[in-house]
C-alpha cells in the first residue's frame, strides 16, 4: 500500500465504521443500471445505491473499509473489490454511473485526473458521473499542512483538497457537465455557526 492508503486502511481498522448518519440525496437511476462507487467506505452511500440498481459495484483502497462494508446486511447483493480508483478493474464502457462522494479530494493532482481518466473510461456512452468533494468555500479549508494549492494534510496523513467549481469542471472535460454547483450550510461548533461547503457536479459521456 502506499503512505495515504495505509493512513486510511489504519483508520478504519482503529475506528471501524467512520461514516454515519444519512447518506447524501442520490438520483434516480433507470431500472438495472450498472453503477460503481468509488471509495465505497464503510458502506454508507452504497447501502442506499443498493435499493435503486441490483447491479451495483463498488470498490475501497482500504480492505478493512471493505470488509466493513460488506457486512451491512442491505449490500449483501452488491460485487466488491479492494482495489485504487486510479486503476480500475473494470473493462471500458461498462458503467451507466460512476459515484465519487468524497473520494477524489483525498488524492494529489496526479492522482485525481487519473480517477477522472478512469471515469471516462468505464462510463457506457449515455452514462453518468456523480461528483462530491469539497469546496474552497468549507471551513475546514487551510487546516492543516499544505502540500499542493488548496491541498492540506492532517496529523494522521490524510489529505483533503478543496474544490472550486470551475476546476471540477475541468477535471472531468470532455465529459458534459450537466450540474455544478456549491452546496452551503451551518454547523454549530461551540456556540459558534460555521460555514460547510461541497462541490456537487453530474457530467455526462456523450453517447
Amino acid at each position: 500500500m502506499t503512505d495515504r492508503a495505509t493512513a486510511w486502511d489504519e483508520d478504519y481498522q482503529r475506528r471501524g465504521n467512520l461514516w454515519g448518519g444519512a447518506p447524501a440525496a442520490l438520483p434516480d437511476l433507470p431500472a438495472g443500471a450498472a453503477v460503481l462507487e468509488l471509495g465505497c467506505g464503510n458502506g454508507k452511500t452504497l447501502s442506499a445505491l443498493v435499493r435503486r440498481s441490483s447491479l451495483a459495484a463498488a470498490i475501497d483502497i482500504s480492505p478493512h473499509a471493505v470488509a466493513l462494508a460488506r457486512r451491512r446486511p442491505e449490500t449483501a447483493a452488491a460485487c466488491f473489490a479492494v482495489a485504487d480508483a486510479r486503476r480500475l478493474p473494470f473493462r471500458g464502457e461498462t458503467f451507466d454511473a460512476v459515484f465519487l462522494v468524497h473520494i477524489a479530494g483525498h488524492l494529489p493532482g496526479p492522482g485525481r485526473r487519473a480517477v477522472a481518466a478512469e471515469v471516462r473510461r468505464v462510463l457506457v456512452p449515455g452514462g453518468a458521473a456523480f461528483f462530491r468533494g469539497f469546496s474552497v468555500e468549507d471551513m475546514r479549508a487551510g487546516k492543516g499542512v499544505e502540500t499542493e494549492h488548496q491541498t492540506f494534510q492532517r496529523g494522521d496523513g490524510i489529505i483533503t483538497h478543496y474544490f472550486t467549481e470551475d476546476e471540477v469542471r475541468d477535471l472531468f472535460a470532455p465529459l458534459a457537465p450537466a450540474l455544478v454547483r456549491t452546496h452551503r450550510w451551518q454547523m454549530r461548533v461551540r456556540g459558534r455557526d460555521l460555514p460547510r461547503a461541497e462541490v456537487e457536479a453530474v457530467f455526462e459521456k456523450g453517447g
